[in-house]
């Protein structure tokens, strides 16, 4: 569940764990915080923890009170995602098509390369 204002830009280096955890992306994304209307790049150990894990209401300065706290993504098909925004571990918002928001759309397309690139890996490509 990465946070819903995290927009990702590139994928991070996953070398810090010897065992990654599962992560909402997929893989850990470098990226900018689009809570408010100041675009922000976070240092990246936040990025790693919050930005990239979602849940940061009461950890993360820059949270808005009463915000959609995560955007959780999973795949139903080889390339159908299903997106959900929760606040609270609830939905409150989901769909299967392509997002109309900007950060959503591009943390789906962040989800889906993350997928692909692992099929690739396990397919020796």
């Amino acid at each position: 569940m990465a946070c819903p204002f995290f927009l990702p830009l590139a994928r991070l280096n996953n070398d810090q764990w010897i065992h990654a955890p599962r992560l909402p992306l997929g893989d850990v994304y470098r990226g900018e915080c689009r809570a408010s209307a100041e675009p922000f790049e976070p240092a990246e150990q936040e990025q790693r923890e919050l930005c990239n894990c979602g849940y940061a209401h009461g950890r993360c300065t820059r949270f808005p009170e009463g915000a959609p706290d995560a955007a959780r993504f999973s795949l139903i098909e080889d390339s159908k995602v299903v997106w959900i925004v929760e606040r609270d571990h609830s939905p409150i918002e989901f769909g299967f098509d392509e997002p109309r928001d900007e950060i959503l759309a591009a943390q789906r397309r962040a989800f889906l390369e993350s997928h692909r690139r692992r099929l690739a890996i396990a397919a020796g490509a």
